[in-house]
């Protein structure tokens, strides 16, 4: 399968990699590159992650990086995952900004 990252989840990460960046820039390079590394896995295994418990769909999964959730979408019919957002995990997951990109 071939993982792409939506605009919305790029937008997302860069918000973040901006606060990091205040307390230290190096550590907000680090964090991108290893959250984009870790996603790359998804491409062979699109199932490794568990069932997000707010929408209850077997095709949108997140696989939890840190304090971070990393929310995704497989199909088989395009075979493709495509990740939807980044969110801490003490955020509110925004469900209809999900459900508009799946």
């Amino acid at each position: 399968m071939n993982v792409v990252w939506s605009v919305y989840a790029q937008e997302r990460v860069m918000e973040i990699a901006l606060r990091i960046s205040g307390q230290n820039l190096f550590a907000a390079e680090e964090w991108v590159n290893t959250i984009f590394d870790k996603t790359k896995h998804l491409s062979s295994f699109p199932n490794m992650g568990r069932k997000v418990p707010e929408i209850k769909r077997s095709d949108v999964r997140e696989l939890l990086f840190g304090d971070y959730r990393i929310i995704y979408h497989s199909s088989e019919l395009t075979q493709q995952v495509t990740v939807l957002t980044v969110r801490h995990v003490k955020q509110r997951l925004p469900l209809d900004e999900i459900k508009k990109q799946i």
